[in-house]
This record gives C-alpha cells, sequence and structure tokens, in this order.
C-alpha cells in the first residue's frame, strides 16, 4: 500500500530532483565537444541513461529516513518506475546511435557495432547490461507473477546496473565520478538486500492481541521487544510475521497501515484476507515473533487546519482508525465509511460509539453489493463540502470514481489526498 500525498513544493519535488540531479550532472560532466552528431548522441544517452539507473536504484531504498526526505514511498516508488523507463531507452538508443554512427563510414561497420559476437569482453559487459535491464522491465509489467518471484526478478535491474558501470569503467578506466557511481550502486543495492529484505534493520515486535473484526479481516497488538518504533497516525509499516507456538509465517515482508497507537509504544495492525499470506494471517496467534520496517508514509500528516471528509472503502478504514484512537478531533470531520454490508464492516461498532461521544466527529455509512455506490448522493449530505480537506483511502476504483465527482462539487484539487493498494 503506498501513499499520495498533495503536499508543499519542496516534499512534492525532492523525488523528482533525486531522480534527474544524477543524469543531468554526469551528461553535463561528459558532455562531448567536436565530435560528429550520432557519436555525440551515443555519449550523451550513456551517460543519461547510467545516472538514471544509479538514481533508480537509490529510489528503491527503503529507509525511512530517506523516504520521509523524499516525499515518501509513493513518491520514491512512481520515480523509481519513470526514471528507469526512461533509463532503457536512453541506453537502448546508445548501441544504435553508435551503429549510425559507423554506418557514415561503412554499412559493414554499422553491423559489427551491433554484434555482440564481434566485439571484445567490455562491450559484453555492456550487452549483458542491456538484456538484465530488458529482463527486468519485463518483469516489472507482468502483474500476475507471484510477489516473492517478482521480487527475485526485480534484482536483475541491480545486477544490470552493475554490470552496465563495469562496462563503462572498462572503456574508460577509473574517473572518480564512474567510481562514485558504482559505490553508490553497490551501496544502495546492499541497503536494500542486507537491511530491508533480510530485515537487518528491522525492530522485534511480539503479537500479544489477535481480534477477529467483520470482514474476513483481523487486528493484530504488537509489542516491542526492544526499541519501539515512532509511528503516527496514517502510516504503514511493512511486517514480517515468524513462528508462534503453532503457527509458521510468510516469512516476507508485507505493508500494513497501522491501525492504533497504543501509549506502552504497541502497535495494531489490520490485515484483511487479500492474498495467500494474508488469508494465512488470519489464523495468526498470541507469541509470535514479528519484525518491523519503518514508519512509511504522509497520510493524515499534515495538522487539520479546516474542516475534514474522510472517505474509506473496506480495508481503508484502518488509518483513520489510527487518527480516531489517538486524540478526539480538533476541527470538523466527516468520516464517509463504505462497506459491502454491515458484517464486512471492521470497527463499525466503535466508530458509531465514537460519533456519539465525540462533537466534532461525523460518521456516514454506506453498504452497496452491487458496485460502487451513489457518490453524488453520498456527497451531498456533506456540508460545505468545498471548504473541505480531503482524504481517501481504499480500492483505485472507488478513488478513480470519487475524484472527478469531488471536482465537480468545487474541493480544489491540492486539497484531495488519496492513499491507493499498490505496493510494486
Amino acid at each position: 500500500m503506498t501513499a499520495r500525498q498533495h503536499s508543499g513544493l519542496p516534499r512534492r519535488f525532492a523525488a523528482p530532483f533525486a531522480a534527474l540531479a544524477p543524469a543531468l550532472a554526469v551528461v553535463w560532466w561528459a558532455f562531448p565537444e567536436d565530435l560528429p552528431f550520432w557519436r555525440s548522441l551515443a555519449i550523451v544517452t550513456a551517460w543519461g541513461g547510467s545516472g538514471l539507473l544509479v538514481a533508480n536504484l537509490v529510489l528503491m531504498v527503503r529507509e525511512p529516513r530517506i523516504a520521509r526526505l523524499l516525499g515518501g514511498l509513493e513518491s520514491m516508488y512512481r520515480w523509481h518506475h519513470r526514471s528507469g523507463m526512461v533509463a532503457y531507452l536512453l541506453l537502448l538508443c546508445h548501441p544504435l546511435a553508435l551503429a549510425l554512427n559507423g554506418w557514415n563510414e561503412a554499412p559493414q561497420l554499422a553491423w559489427q557495432t551491433l554484434a555482440p559476437w564481434a566485439q571484445s569482453w567490455p562491450l559484453w559487459l555492456g550487452w549483458g547490461a542491456l538484456i538484465l535491464l530488458m529482463f527486468g522491465l519485463a518483469t516489472t509489467f507482468a502483474v500476475r507473477l507471484p510477489y516473492r518471484r517478482w521480487h527475485a526478478f526485480h534484482f536483475a535491474l541491480g545486477l544490470g546496473v552493475l554490470l552496465g558501470l563495469a562496462h563503462v569503467y572498462a572503456l574508460l578506466g577509473g574517473a572518480n565520478l564512474l567510481l562514485l557511481l558504482i559505490v553508490v550502486t553497490a551501496v544502495a543495492l546492499s541497503w536494500r538486500l542486507i537491511a530491508s529484505d533480510l530485515g537487518m534493520a528491522a525492530h522485534p515486535y511480539r503479537v500479544t492481541q489477535v481480534i477477529h473484526q467483520a470482514g474476513g479481516m483481523i487486528e493484530a497488538r504488537l509489542s516491542p521487544c526492544a526499541a519501539a518504533l515512532t509511528v503516527l497516525p496514517g502510516q504503514f509499516v511493512l511486517v514480517a510475521f515468524g513462528e508462534g507456538p503453532t503457527y509458521h509465517g510468510c516469512g516476507e515482508y508485507h505493508p500494513f497501515t497501522v491501525s492504533g497507537i497504543e501509549a506502552d509504544d504497541g502497535l495494531r495492525v489490520g490485515i484483511k484476507a487479500l492474498g495467500s499470506c494474508s488469508q494465512r494471517l488470519q489464523n495468526l496467534e498470541r507469541g509470535v515473533l514479528v519484525r518491523l520496517q519503518g514508519p512509511f508514509g504522509v497520510f493524515l500528516s499534515d495538522s487539520p487546519s479546516v474542516p475534514q471528509l474522510w472517505v474509506a472503502g473496506g480495508i481503508g478504514i484502518t488509518p483513520f482508525m489510527a487518527a480516531l484512537r489517538a486524540s478526539p478531533r480538533t476541527r470538523h470531520t466527516t468520516l464517509l465509511y463504505l462497506f459491502r454490508n454491515k458484517n464486512d464492516a471492521a470497527f463499525l461498532d466503535e466508530l458509531t460509539a465514537l460519533a456519539t461521544t465525540d462533537p466534532q466527529f461525523e460518521l456516514l455509512t454506506d453498504a452497496s453489493d452491487k458496485g460502487l455506490p451513489d457518490f453524488p448522493e453520498l456527497l451531498g449530505k456533506v456540508s460545505q463540502i468545498a471548504a473541505r480537506e480531503v482524504y481517501i483511502c481504499g480500492p483505485m476504483p472507488m478513488v478513480e470514481a470519487l475524484l472527478p465527482q469531488l471536482r465537480q462539487l468545487g474541493v480544489a484539487a491540492e486539497a484531495i489526498h488519496f492513499e491507493k493498494f499498490d505496493f510494486r
């Protein structure tokens, strides 16, 4: 699950700056002079693509302080995908530009430029890098590929970057800037593999309570075994459930939104049976050791200065539960909670009780078994909607159907914030 937030300019542009700055810097450093056009283009595309790929790896590092600096994981991942695509296209143009440069001398020379078997081993490294990048990008779009296999295949991109930089190093030698790019690449890959994927930077917790909510969902209470994470309402954590007396976890990290923050540093996370691992987690028991990374996300991070409208669909209720449990509302807040039926609505009794005790909190509910609800009718029940900040968390079809309705009612684009369920 990732969060998208329309925030201040520095945070909004931090990730694109991190993606583009290395590419622009290396192109400026290596910009050719007094060379034929196609040869110059080959050099520019090679260095520009290499800079983008190094930035691409930095943007995939899951480290909370870096994520906060760059506007959140969603912004980082969005520019991670964009920089990877543009880098691949630039690097694909590199051998083609070299071939066109050779064509001006002789067509046979152009063909030899595109034939790896006719070249030396430093050039084989470049072709190997391009093949790995092609493979890694192809698996990126394989939406039906199981997450664990997709994740393993995705590391082909990192190996492709290392091969590409080795290709340049073998041709040009040890320029200081090139060595810096290699070091940054190695550090980013090592951090992602060792600290994030293998969990060396994770915090140990233990399951102390499992509450079965409505709609095929559990809420697990987690207590720290050592230093606790500092989590704010609206954030999510990466969780790997381990072994218990009889329960055996999946062992891999999945994102879960925090649904409650306890006074004793404990956390609650809501888990709905959506996939094979989360289905298995419905049998979670007390005593299971848990490893947590994070927190991540900027959803609900801004202090409310105007009335709020929250829209939750299904499991999207969890960040709002954390905020409601943390403190009473300081601004009038209307929660529009959408679900299939009352048997599918987690936390409904608790929300109803909060609405009766907190005068600043208003609860509107809607059960719709047959697709999307009637948004014009529901939004018509919200007073002064154009003056509100709107936060949405739920499935993307719901979000996409709701956005134009809000704009028609006069809600400004910068006043709309939403979370979406997509972690790849």
